[in-house]
C-alpha cells in the first residue's frame, strides 16, 4: 500500500524471458527432487543504476502438493557473477510480505564490495502474487484512497466504519482470488525458493533477507536445511509472535521511535521553531492530528493519512528532516502544501502499493491464527493505545481484514533449527518494525548463529546502509563464511549511524541508505 518513497529510489524493471534447455554442465537433481528440465532464459533488463541486470520468469506449481497441476509465474532478476571463484546464487528478499525483490538484486550487487559481489549470482525475485509475478494481486483498488476514517475508533460509528472497510477488503479478496488465497503463505513462498534453486542448478543457495524476509529465510532453512549454504538475516522478525502478537509488539516500538523523532525536532528548534521541549513538540504534533480530523489538509491528509506519512520516520531517520519541515510548515506557517507533498512522497497509495498490501494481508492472514472475535482486537489495542497512541490503531486497521479472512491458517512452522551452517543476524536495538527481542529469540533458536547488534540504532534494514562496522561483518561472512563469536547476548556490537543534520536534508534522501529503504518499503 506504500509508494516506497518512489521518488527516492531506482527505476522499475521490465521482466522478460521464458524457459530454455538446461546446459549439460548443470548439477543433476538430488534424489527425491522433481526432475529439472529447464533453466531460466535470462534476458537483459538493465537500468541506468544497474546496467548488468538480467530478467527471466519461472513457472512453479500453485499447489506444491500437485506439482503437475496449475502453474503460476515468478519474476526473477539476476546480476551474474564475474569472478573465477563462484560461490553460487545469493537470493535476496526485501520483506513485506508483498515486497518486490527485482531491483534489490541490483542494489545488493552494487552495494557489496565488487570483489565479493563478483563471486555470486545475485538473484532477486517477486514472490508469488507480487509485482511482475503472475497472478499479481490487487484485491480492492482504491481501498486506501483518502480520506479514510479516523484510525482511532473514539465512537461506535468510527469503529463500524473501520470494520466495514476491513470486511469489504477481505470479501473482495475472497471473490477475486478464491483459488489462489489458500496457497499464499510463507511456507509456499519458501517452496518457491526451492524451485528457483532447482532451476538455477544449485545444490545449495545463499540467502540474504531483510525484515519479513528474515522469517521467509528461516522457514526455508527449516524446510530444507541441507540446501542452505550461507544465510544473512537483517532486522529480524520474532518468529514466536507470528503475526498478531508481533503487530501488537510493534506499536510500543513505533511510539518510542516517534518520540525519538520529537526529541530530535526539539533539539533542532533553531531550524524548526516548534519548541525546545519534547513534550511541547509532541503536543503540537497531536494538535495537528486533531486539526486534520476536523479539516483534512488539501482534502487528502486526515489523521490516518498523517500517521501513514510519519510512520516511515520510524523505519529510517533520514526522512526526519523532510517530515519536520512539513510539520513545521503546517503548525507554524499554516501552510498545508508541504504536508500534502510529504504524504504523496511517503504514503499515497498507487498500484504497486495496492498489490503489496493485498499480498501482505493474504500471507499474514493465512500464515497464522488470528482472533475472529473483534472484542479481543478492541480490548488489546485500546490497552496498547493507552501507552503508545502514535500507531496502535492505524496498525490494527491495517491488519483488521485478518479478522474476516476467508481461509483458515496454514500449518505453523517451528523455525528452531540445529542443522544449519552458521547464520549471521543483524539487528538495531531501537528498530520499530522488528523490535530487538525478536532477533535475540531467533539467535537462540538457530544453533550456531551469530548476532551483530547496532547498539543505539533505530533504523530498519541496517546493512549496506553506510555503517562500515556492520558491513565489515557482512563482507567477511560472504567472503569465506567467517562469523563473529562473543560471550554475551550479542556476538559483535557496532555503533549507530549519526542522526541527520537539518542542514543536509537532501544528502539523507539521496544516500545509499535512502535507496535501500525505498526498496524495503514500509510495514514489512
Amino acid at each position: 500500500m506504500r509508494k516506497r518513497a518512489a521518488a527516492l529510489c531506482g527505476a522499475a524493471l521490465v521482466v522478460a524471458g521464458t524457459l530454455a534447455a538446461v546446459p549439460a554442465a548443470a548439477d543433476a537433481p538430488r534424489a527425491g527432487e522433481p526432475a529439472r528440465t529447464a533453466e531460466p532464459a535470462w534476458k537483459k533488463c538493465g537500468t541506468s543504476d544497474h546496467p548488468t541486470l538480467q530478467c527471466a520468469s519461472l513457472e512453479v506449481p500453485l499447489d506444491h502438493t500437485k506439482p503437475t497441476g496449475e502453474q503460476i509465474t515468478l519474476a526473477l532478476s539476476r546480476v551474474p557473477h564475474t569472478a573465477t571463484t563462484y560461490q553460487g546464487p545469493l537470493l535476496v528478499n526485501p520483506g513485506g510480505p508483498g515486497g518486490s525483490g527485482l531491483t534489490l538484486a541490483g542494489f545488493v550487487a552494487s552495494a557489496l564490495p565488487k570483489s565479493v559481489a563478483a563471486q555470486y549470482d545475485v538473484i532477486g525475485f517477486d514472490p508469488r502474487g507480487v509485482g511482475a509475478s503472475k497472478p499479481a494481486l490487487n484485491c480492492r483498488p482504491g481501498h486506501s484512497d483518502p480520506v479514510r476514517p479516523d484510525s482511532v475508533p473514539a465512537t461506535p460509528a468510527v469503529e463500524q466504519a473501520g470494520l466495514a472497510r476491513a470486511k469489504a477488503f477481505a470479501d473482495a479478496c475472497a471473490k477475486k482470488y478464491a483459488r489462489v488465497l489458500p496457497f499464499l503463505d510463507t511456507a509456499d513462498a519458501a517452496r518457491d525458493i526451492d524451485r528457483i534453486r532447482q532451476a538455477l542448478g544449485a545444490q545449495r543457495i545463499n540467502y540474504f533477507g531483510y525484515s519479513y524476509g528474515t522469517y521467509l529465510g528461516a522457514v526455508y532453512a527449516k524446510l530444507h536445511p541441507e540446501r542452505v549454504r550461507r544465510v544473512v538475516l537483517d532486522s529480524v522478525v520474532d518468529p514466536t509472535g507470528v503475526w498478531y502478537e508481533d503487530n501488537l509488539a510493534q506499536n510500543q516500538a513505533f511510539d518510542d521511535r516517534h518520540r525519538a523523532f520529537v526529541k530530535w525536532v526539539a533539539r533542532h528548534d533553531a531550524a524548526y521553531r516548534l519548541g525546545d521541549d519534547p513534550a511541547e513538540v509532541e503536543a503540537r504534533w497531536y494538535a495537528m492530528r486533531a486539526a486534520l480530523a476536523r479539516k483534512p489538509a488539501g482534502g487528502t491528509v486526515g489523521p490516518a493519512e498523517l500517521e501513514d506519512t510519519f510512520m516511515p520516520g520510524g523505519y529510517y531517520h533520514g526522512y526526519w528532516p523532510h517530515l519536520a519541515e512539513a510539520f513545521a510548515a503546517y503548525v507554524r506557517d499554516k501552510d498545508a502544501e508541504p504536508l500534502v507533498e510529504a504524504y504523496e512522497n511517503f504514503a499515497a497509495p498507487d498500484a504497486s502499493g495496492e498489490n503489496g498490501y493485498s499480498v501482505y494481508t493474504a500471507v499474514q492472514c493465512r500464515d497464522a491464527r488470528w482472533p475472529r472475535d473483534w472484542r479481543q482486537w478492541r480490548d488489546d489495542n485500546w490497552a496498547v493505545h493507552a501507552k503508545a497512541p502514535f500507531m496502535t490503531w492505524n496498525n490494527a486497521w491495517y491488519n483488521a481484514p485478518c479478522a474476516f479472512w476467508p481461509t483458515g491458517p496454514a500449518p505453523a512452522v517451528d523455525v528452531a533449527n540445529d542443522a544449519l551452517p552458521p547464520v549471521l543476524l543483524f539487528q538495531a536495538t531501537h528498530d520499530a518494525a522488528t523490535p530487538y527481542q525478536g532477533a535475540t529469540r531467533l539467535h537462540r533458536m538457530l544453533r550456531g548463529s551469530s548476532l551483530v547488534v547496532e547498539r543505539g540504532g533505530g533504523n530498519h534494514g541496517i546493512t549496506l546502509s553506510g555503517n562500515d562496522c556492520l558491513d565489515k561483518h557482512l563482507t567477511a561472512y560472504l567472503t569465506d563464511g567467517t562469523v563473529p563469536r562473543g560471550d554475551g547476548e550479542a556476538d559483535a556490537v557496532c555503533g549507530p549511524l549519526p542522526e541527520p543534520d537539518p542542514k543536509a536534508a537532501e544528502a539523507a534522501v539521496t544516500s545509499r541508505a535512502s535507496t535501500l529503504h525505498g526498496l524495503l518499503g514500509f510495514r514489512g
